[in-house]
C-alpha cells in the first residue's frame, strides 16, 4: 500500500507512511465526535425508562468529561499528524525534485522552460502540500469513519440506516464522475498560470529593450490580456467543482428528509421505539457533516492529479548514471564516429571524429550551426551521444557519474552564470576550499584584479543577480578566474574570450597559456586571432568534420580554414561610410 500511495501522490516513503497516519488520526478523531452522540442517546434512554439517580447524573457527568477530553486528544493528534508531517513532506518534496534535477540530462531542460519547472517545485508542491494537510486524509478519514458508523447502524437497524446511508454513495458518484472535468479545467488554469510566469520573467528580463524600443505599454497590455485569461480560468475552475459539489451537497439533506420519513411511518405503525427513532436523527444530524466537507475535498483531490503527473514526471524521468570510479590513462579526449541530436529528425552532430591530446590547444572553429559548442558539452556529457563513443584517457564518458566527471574539467561558457554572492564567493565556486589568497591570485590570472580594487568593498563587493553589476567583459573575467581556480586537468573554453577587448584578450590568452601545460585544452571560437597559436584545428560543417590539422597546414591547403582567415582580415578594413 505505501508502495501504491508513493507512486499515486508522489510522497517519498516517509511521506506515504505520513499519509496513513494522517487519515487513521481524522478517521478516529471522527469517530470520537460521534460520542456525545451515543452519550446524549443513553441520557435519553433513560429519561423515558424512569431512571434519573444523581449516581447515573455523575456517570454522564464524567461521560461527557472523558468525550471533551478524548476530543481534545484526537484533534491534537489529527492537527499534528495532517499539518506538520504534511509541511515535512512538503520541503523534502521540494529538495527531493531539485535532486532530481541535478541528476537529470540536459536534453530534459530543453523541453522545458524555467517558469514551467519553478511553478513544479514551487506551484505543484504548494498545492499537494495544501491537498495533503486539508484535504486528502480527512476525506479517506472520514470515508472510514462514515464506513464503521454504517456497519454499527446497519447491525442495529437496517432499514433506518438505509434510510440514512443512500445518500453518501449518490452524492459521492456526483462528485466523483466530475474528475475528468476538474483536470479539464486545472490543465487549462496551469497553462494560464505558466504564460502569465513566463511574460512576467520575460518581462524583467527584457525590460531595458522594451524601454529602448519603447515598447512597454504594448507589452504590458499583452501580459495584461494574459493576466484576464488566468482570471477567467480560476473562476472557470470554482464554477466547474460547484456544478458537482453543491447538487451533491444538497442530496447529503435528503437523508434527514428520508429518515424523517421512513422513522415516522415505522413509529405510527409500531415497528420502531421513539428511542431508536431519536437516535437515528441524532446521527443523521453528525454522520452528514464530515462527508459535506469530505465532498469539496474530492472535488479538490480530482484536480490535484494534474499537479501529481507534473512531479511524476521529473521523478520518472531517468537520470544519468555511471560509475563513480574515474582513472583515465592521460586526459586526451576522443570523438569516435559521433552522432548526436537534440530532437528526433535534427541532427546536430554526423560521424565526428577528432582527437583533443593532452598538452595542446584544440580549437573547434566553424560557422554557426555547425555543432562546436554541441561537441564541447558533450565531452563533459552534458548530454548522452545516440552514436559512436566519446572517451577521456580511454574511459567511455557514457560509464562514467556525470559529477564525477566533471570534477576534470573546467569550464567557462559564452553564457556566464554568476550568483548574487561577493565576487569572493562566485570565484571560489570553482574550488571551495581555495584560501582567500588563491582567490585573488587566480582573479590576478584572468585579469578581474584591476577593476575589482576600483570596486567600493573589493572583493566583498555583491554583485546582483547573474553578476547584473557588471558589464559583459568582467562577468567573462569573472568565469575565467573561477575556471583557472579550478585547475581541473582538462579546460573548456566556448567563446570564454568574446566580450573582452583586444589588449584585455590577448592578456587573458596569456594566462590560460601559462595554465595548459599537461592539460587538455579545447577552445571554441569565431575570432581566428583567438586561434592562432592552437596545436591543432578542427573545422566543424553542418555537424561534419570539414577539416583538422595545425593552423600552417590548414593555410597551405587553401580550404574552409583558410577562407575564414581570409574574411575575418578582410572585415578588419571595412568601414562604416
Amino acid at each position: 500500500m505505501i508502495d501504491k500511495l508513493m507512486k499515486r501522490f508522489a510522497l517519498s516513503r516517509e511521506g506515504a507512511k505520513g499519509l496513513v497516519r494522517a487519515t487513521a488520526a481524522c478517521a478516529v478523531a471522527d469517530l470520537v465526535l460521534m460520542l456525545p452522540v451515543g452519550l446524549l442517546y443513553l441520557l435519553v434512554s433513560d429519561f423515558l425508562r424512569g431512571g434519573h439517580s444523581s449516581g447515573q447524573y455523575g456517570l454522564y457527568a464524567a461521560g461527557i468529561a472523558g468525550a471533551l477530553v478524548l476530543v481534545w486528544l484526537s484533534e491534537f493528534w489529527k492537527y499534528n499528524a495532517t499539518y506538520f508531517s504534511t509541511y515535512r513532506e512538503s520541503g523534502a518534496c521540494r529538495i527531493r525534485l531539485a535532486e532530481k534535477l541535478r541528476q537529470l540530462p540536459l536534453s530534459f531542460f530543453g523541453k522545458k522552460d524555467l517558469s514551467d519547472l519553478t511553478n513544479t517545485i514551487m506551484g505543484d508542491v504548494q498545492t499537494a502540500e495544501q491537498m495533503f494537510s486539508h484535504y486528502v486524509p480527512q476525506f479517506y478519514g472520514s470515508v472510514i469513519s462514515t464506513c464503521l458508523v454504517a456497519v454499527s447502524l446497519l447491525c442495529y437497524d437496517w432499514q433506518m440506516a438505509l434510510a440514512a446511508l443512500w445518500v453518501l454513495p449518490v452524492a459521492l458518484v456526483i462528485v466523483g464522475v466530475s474528475k475528468k472535468a476538474q483536470n479539464y479545467f486545472t490543465r487549462r488554469q496551469t497553462a494560464a498560470n505558466l504564460a502569465v510566469a513566463d511574460g512576467v520573467q520575460e518581462c524583467l528580463e527584457t525590460i531595458r529593450d522594451l524601454k529602448s524600443s519603447k515598447a512597454e505599454q504594448q507589452y504590458l497590455d499583452r501580459l495584461g490580456e494574459k493576466i484576464d485569461v488566468l482570471e477567467v480560468r480560476h473562476i472557470k475552475s470554482e464554477l466547474g467543482s460547484a456544478m458537482f459539489v453543491v447538487p451533491a451537497q444538497m442530496v447529503l439533506k435528503l437523508g434527514i428528509a428520508s429518515v424523517a420519513l421512513v422513522g415516522s411511518m415505522r413509529l405510527v405503525s409500531g415497528e420502531l421505539s421513539l428511542v431508536t427513532f431519536f437516535l437515528f436523527l441524532l446521527v443523521v444530524s453528525r454522520i452528514y457533516e464530515p462527508m459535506s466537507f469530505s465532498l469539496q475535498n474530492l472535488a479538490a483531490m480530482n484536480s490535484l492529479q494534474v499537479n501529481i503527473d507534473r512531479m511524476n514526471e521529473i521523478n520518472e524521468t531517468p537520470s544519468q548514471r555511471g560509475e563513480p570510479a574515474f582513472s583515465p590513462k592521460g586526459y586526451d579526449i576522443v570523438f569516435d564516429h559521433v552522432g548526436f541530436a537534440y530532437n528526433s529528425g535534427e541532427t546536430v552532430l554526423k560521424d565526428v571524429s577528432f582527437t583533443a591530446k593532452q598538452g595542446e590547444v584544440t580549437a573547434l572553429i566553424g560557422p554557426s550551426g555547425g555543432g562546436k559548442s554541441t561537441a564541447a558539452k558533450l565531452a563533459a556529457r552534458f548530454w548522452d551521444i545516440d552514436r559512436g563513443k566519446i572517451t577521456v584517457g580511454g574511459v567511455d564518458v557514457s560509464k562514467v557519474d556525470p559529477e564525477r566527471l566533471l570534477t576534470a574539467y573546467s569550464i567557462v561558457f559564452q553564457d556566464v552564470t554568476l550568483f548574487n554572492n561577493t565576487i569572493m564567493e562566485n570565484i571560489r565556486i570553482g574550488r571551495k576550499d581555495a584560501t582567500d589568497a588563491e582567490v585573488i591570485q587566480a582573479a590576478k590570472d584572468a585579469m578581474c584584479d584591476e577593476f575589482i580594487t576600483k570596486l567600493p568593498q573589493g572583493y566583498q563587493t555583491m554583485i546582483g543577480e547573474n553578476g547584473s553589476t557588471l558589464s559583459g567583459g568582467e562577468r567573462q573575467r569573472i568565469s575565467i578566474a573561477r575556471a583557472l581556480l579550478k585547475d581541473a586537468p582538462i579546460i573548456l573554453l566556448d567563446e570564454a574570450t568574446a566580450s573582452l577587448d583586444a589588449e584585455n584578450e590577448t592578456e587573458i590568452q596569456q594566462a590560460i597559456s601559462r595554465l595548459v601545460e599537461r592539460k587538455t585544452v579545447l577552445i571554441i571560437a569565431h575570432r581566428m586571432r583567438t586561434v592562432e597559436n592552437a596545436n591543432k584545428i578542427v573545422v566543424l560543417s553542418d555537424g561534419t568534420v570539414a577539416e583538422t590539422g595545425a593552423p600552417e597546414e590548414l593555410m597551405k591547403q587553401n580550404g574552409a580554414f583558410a577562407r575564414m582567415v581570409r574574411l575575418q582580415t578582410e572585415s578588419q578594413n571595412w568601414v562604416l561610410r
